[in-house]
């Protein structure tokens, strides 16, 4: 059974984070050029994705689906079972590896990428949004 409390803790977790990313992407270039500037927003990104990735590996889990190969594929079994539009299992499934980059390999990381994901935080917005959906789908 899906505890509701966990999940909805999580989302709201990738809902302040995101709150945070949305007042970074007007900051001023003398904020941006300070080494922290993009530490925090690299932060910020990886803990809202590593939330969703929460969020999917627990209702994956909980509703006894497939089991997921590794945490994109936990977003691939969503789709599959109808908690997230097919397109957007797959754009998550890609956020999955850009954190796994970001955690994993950061030295390789292209910081021209972040500032992108701070531009258009939208498939996160959009995972939230279909996640309570779903939520309130099986708790009627």
């Amino acid at each position: 059974m899906v505890d509701e409390d966990r999940v909805r803790s999580l989302l709201r977790n990738v809902t302040q984070n995101l709150r945070h990313l949305a007042q970074e992407v007007s900051a001023p270039e003398d904020r941006r050029s300070e080494p922290i500037w993009i530490a925090g927003v690299k932060y910020w990104l990886v803990t809202a994705i590593e939330s969703c990735v929460d969020v999917a590996q627990h209702i994956d889990g909980s509703e006894k689906w497939r089991t997921p190969s590794d945490n994109g594929d936990a977003m691939r079994v969503l789709a599959e079972n109808g908690v997230l539009d097919p397109a957007l299992g797959e754009r998550m499934r890609m956020a999955v590896g850009f954190r796994n980059v970001v955690v994993h390999e950061y030295t390789r990381v292209d910081d021209q990428i972040v500032l992108e994901r701070l531009a258009d935080p939208s498939d996160l917005e959009m995972f939230v949004r279909a996640v309570n959906s779903w939520l309130e789908s099986v708790s009627d």
